[in-house]
């Protein structure tokens, strides 16, 4: 590691890795900052009699009056006589304001190459009036201009199934909507009612893959009438959906909000949906977080069972990433 980068930081989405090559003699060492969420964040090392490691915010005259409510796993990876980790309790919803509200101290001695993983599970704003906090992970995913007057009227012609004129059948339900809606949202759909198709002469559409509540969702998206839980809660089900009837904008959303929460739970799947559905930026971010971050040795059994089934194209650009980062290394 060279002076320059000596202070730098990795970053995911939610995580944050700082390579200490070697400490030496130094007592005092303060990383650059890095952007996590709405704020630029820092990792400073003390060493005294033990080993103290900080994790803080840094608060501008922006963001002073609303600080970030945390929730994170930090870890200290050691390489010296194989791969260990010491790993601080759980941090839940802790409200992080300066540089003395989360200190971790480290009694074990470290020598030689560290890693500090620091891995956010959430981060939260205070309401401004009172209310109960917002990650400000789920904001903003409803697109502000889907909020007019018109949007919120069409909306209400779906929820109030005012004159539908066509039926949908889900998996396990049915509900009606409006042809000249989904024609104007997708062009599979707008070919489904130009032509002598099935669904043009009997009214009804067969979404058997989706279950009512996710088709529910998708409606609700096309109608522009979603609400946050419900797109996270059935992003996949909305990606599938939004590939086969090609509604763009419905796949990008999708594609940028995977992209907020990988971890070692949902990285391999969502590693198989990025190469499935050509999500380029997905694909590269998984790869990455299991390779230059190192969490495929946390997953070692699961990456296993992964290789022997998933496609070879896909697997050969996993071995691939892992070529370059031991070249790199």
């Amino acid at each position: 590691m060279t002076d320059n980068n000596a202070f730098h930081v990795q970053t995911t989405s939610r995580l944050a890795q700082w390579r200490i090559d070697n400490l030496s003699s130094s007592t005092y060492r303060k990383s650059d900052p890095f952007k996590i969420g709405n704020w630029n964040w820092r990792l400073v090392l003390e060493r005294n009699r033990t080993l103290l490691i900080k994790l803080y915010p840094e608060i501008s005259s922006l963001n002073k009056d609303n600080p970030p409510i945390a929730s994170f796993i930090i870890r200290v990876v050691c390489s010296l006589g194989g791969r260990k980790a010491l790993v601080h309790p759980e941090i839940r919803d802790k409200q992080l304001k300066n540089s003395e509200d989360f200190v971790w101290a480290v009694e074990v001695p470290l020598g030689g190459k560290f890693i500090i993983d620091v891995e956010f599970l959430d981060l939260k704003t205070a309401s401004r009036n009172g209310g109960e906090s917002c990650s400000v992970w789920i904001e903003g995913f409803t697109q502000k201009d889907l909020r007019g007057t018109a949007l919120t009227s069409l909306g209400k012609m779906f929820s109030e199934s005012i004159h539908t004129d066509i039926i949908i059948n889900a998996s396990d339900g049915s509900v009606g909507a409006h042809r000249a809606v989904l024609a104007a949202r997708s062009p599979v759909f707008k070919t489904m009612f130009s032509h002598d198709l099935t669904e043009k002469e009997m009214s009804v559409i067969n979404i058997s893959d989706m279950s009512i509540d996710a088709c529910q969702a998708f409606l609700n998206y096309i109608y522009g009438n979603i609400i946050d839980q419900d797109f996270l809660t059935h992003r996949l089900d909305l990606l599938r959906a939004a590939d086969k009837y090609d509604i763009m904008d419905l796949k990008e959303a999708c594609h940028e909000s995977l992209l907020d929460d990988i971890d070692t739970n949902n990285v391999l799947e969502r590693l198989q949906n990025a190469s499935l559905y050509h999500l380029p930026k997905l694909k590269i971010c998984c790869m990455q977080y299991l390779v230059r971050f190192g969490k495929i040795f946390d997953i070692l059994e699961d990456f296993t069972a992964f290789i022997q089934s998933a496609d070879r194209e896909l697997i050969g650009e996993v071995f691939s990433e892992v070529l370059s980062a031991w070249k790199g290394f």
